[in-house]
């Protein structure tokens, strides 16, 4: 019976009762907390009579006078009490050393149960137990061990002392680094903050990571593994216009593996043009909610990334379905009717077989100079781009133009090579927004449910020339914005546009297409809300797969700029040149054209901007994704 100045129990600490009322004890617990409590909240040790808890920490018995009475009792494999237990261990019933036997079935190696019916564990469990703990013990060593070498190595990295099997208490670090865990124990440990760009850093100065290891796809939650899902090729009996009587170019960059757009044009009578986009046709297998489908939507794009393409629909797809592999090509056409202004007027979209030629931007800009029958096409495909530009512009498109670069990572090294601007990659960029407003224009008039694209821009004050104006353009650029209904697209100049050119690449673009097929082939069209549905979830994952590029993309600037510094001799400097855009501050944000690099330094004189001024690099953080440049007076 639990009265007063008894020894209890409540939440595994030992309390002394001080008086009961109104149905529930008053405690004191050892730092001197007094609480009331509920019977069942508590377990009695002793009945007492218990002063103070010092009363109850002289009993003590030796760990051999604790083994032989386990082994004792494990032998008469009977359960007992705690009192009982007690009397057997002590030959005594005191609060002191009721408490000691309390303590010693809580730690758990000889015994088990509980306060009312204690069993003695077996010896097989108590020697495991007995390995378990031990090898705690050494872990809990070892770890002291590690974190003294991780301190030392940090404030030395040229003097790392790390062992190779240190790197199993780095797996929490990793963890973190790759956006798989938010918290580290290691990170923790020795005082660093929990962040992903901390983990990085530790893991690359520590030297198990190198930089060659890119975390960023995971941080974004992306898998670097392409799409599994089987995909049948093209249906051998669907009926296809044949249009392998045109010349039909694939023209891309010389890296590209995956060509799903080619185009072809006729010249007809007053003026007018028929523009033939010939898109991949992968919509002819992948119906709406079969597993390929599902699997794209929940990848939104596939992830092109410097180390390799990470596909949304399985590897198989593109030697089925990419223009140009083979002598003919299975498309899904979009002919456009486009008048003597540039204005799209009309539209058809139709299965299609296709003889595509595939050609980089570099030979289609050498042909379009030649005088051989395919130049006399890309020519009048020049011709008819600059009449859809034009029109374009006249609406109010706004025209970026700023560097890009194209990197690759092969043996570890980071190369990086400027895109450059061609006749031929206007050429393409056009027919694709012409053919993205000939599809959504035609949607519309049909009454679908379609992925269409609208976008704001809020112009603000005069805009300077070159890339100074093309930044600021930038900044005024609203977000895009996929909707089931269709919005002007001020960005381009159009009342109305979708994207349909890469249904290899773009879920969304993919998602059109089967609506489209839907359509033609009188099947199931998917109504507003479903479409809706599907867009919200595929958008969240390919602005994820944006960022992880960007990130990515970054990363290897950053890599490529720390071998270019390790490469220079120690009498030189790695010198970049660069154009002033605008002051912020006593600062000023300055892009590195040839490394599509945007980066803040003090410049040390007057500049305005489009100026051009030169940088010397003095460091690389590849874990913060920064890189310091100073202005160079020379």
């Amino acid at each position: 019976m639990i009265s007063e100045n008894s020894l209890v129990i409540y939440k595994n600490k030992p309390a002394i009762v001080k008086e009961r009322a109104d149905g529930k004890f008053s405690i004191v617990l050892a730092d001197g907390e007094r609480i009331k409590v509920r019977d069942k909240d508590i377990e009695l040790i002793h009945p007492g009579h218990v002063k103070d808890f010092k009363s109850i920490e002289d009993a003590f018995i030796s760990e051999d006078a604790i083994r032989e009475a386990w082994e004792l009792l494990s032998e008469e494999g009977a359960s007992l009490s705690l009192k009982e237990l007690t009397n057997f261990i002590f030959n005594d019933y005191t609060p002191s050393c009721a408490y000691a036997a309390f303590c010693l079935l809580r730690s758990g190696l000889y015994f088990s149960g509980t306060i009312d019916e204690i069993t003695p564990r077996s010896k097989d469990d108590v020697t495991a137990e007995e390995l378990k703990r031990c090898g705690k013990q050494r872990e809990t060593g070892e770890r002291s061990l590690f974190l003294d070498r991780l301190k030392k190595c940090l404030k030395n990295p040229a003097a790392n002392t790390m062992l190779p099997d240190d790197l199993r208490f780095m797996q929490d670090a990793e963890a973190l680094s790759y956006g798989k865990s938010a918290k580290s124990r290691t990170l923790r440990d020795i005082g660093l903050g929990e962040t992903p760009e901390d983990a990085h850093s530790v893991l690359l100065k520590t030297g198990f990571w190198t930089a060659m290891i890119n975390p960023h796809p995971g941080r974004y939650g992306l898998s670097v593994n392409s799409a599994s899902v089987s995909i049948e090729p093209p249906p051998a009996q669907e009926y296809r216009r044949d249009l392998s009587r045109l010349v039909s170019f694939a023209i891309d960059s010389p890296w590209c593996d995956d060509p799903d757009d080619a185009l072809s044009v006729e010249i007809e009578n007053a003026g007018f043009y028929s523009l033939y986009v010939h898109v991949a046709d992968p919509a002819s297998s992948v119906k709406f909610d079969s597993p390929a489908e599902k699997e794209a939507r929940d990848r939104g794009a596939t992830l092109y990334l410097p180390e390799g393409a990470v596909r949304m629909l399985a590897e198989e797809s593109i030697p089925m379905f990419a223009l140009g592999l083979s002598g003919k090509s299975c498309a899904l056409t979009f002919k456009l009717t486009i008048d003597k202004n540039g204005e799209v007027t009309g539209t058809e979209i139709f299965p299609s077989v296709v003889k595509v030629r595939r050609i980089t931007y570099e030979e289609a800009d050498r042909e379009i100079d030649g005088d051989c029958e395919d130049a006399a096409v890309l020519r009048a495909l020049l011709e008819l781009s600059r009449k859809i530009y034009n029109r374009r512009t006249a609406n109010g498109a706004v025209n970026i133009e700023l560097p890009d670069v194209h990197i690759t990572v092969e043996n570890e090294k980071v190369k990086i090579e400027p895109i450059c601007d061609y006749r031929s990659s206007f050429i393409v960029k056009e027919c694709m927004i012409a053919a993205g407003e000939g599809a959504g224009t035609w949607a519309a008039s049909k009454g679908l449910a379609f992925p269409y694209i609208s976008q704001e821009v809020e112009l603000q004050g005069k805009v300077p020339g070159g890339f100074a104006g093309s930044m600021q353009l930038r900044k005024c650029m609203r977000p895009r914005v996929l909707s089931v209904k269709p919005g002007c697209h001020q960005g381009l100049g159009l009342d109305t546009y979708t994207q349909v050119t890469s249904p290899l690449r773009r879920y969304t673009d993919l998602l059109a297409h089967i609506q489209i097929r839907a359509f033609l082939g009188g099947g199931k069209i998917l109504s507003a809300d479903e479409i809706s549905a599907r867009l919200g979830f595929s958008e969240a994952a390919s602005a994820a797969a944006v960022h992880a590029e960007r990130a990515s993309d970054n990363h290897w600037k950053m890599v490529y700029l720390q071998q270019s510094i390790r490469n220079m001799s120690d009498k030189k400097d790695s010198f970049w040149e660069a154009v002033a855009i605008e002051s912020k501050g006593n600062r000023w944000l300055v892009l590195i054209p040839s490394l599509a690099l945007e980066t803040q330094v003090a410049l040390q004189k007057n500049v305005a901007p489009n100026d051009i001024v030169r940088l010397i690099l003095k460091s690389v953080n590849i874990a913060k994704g920064e890189a310091v440049f100073l202005h160079s007076q020379n």
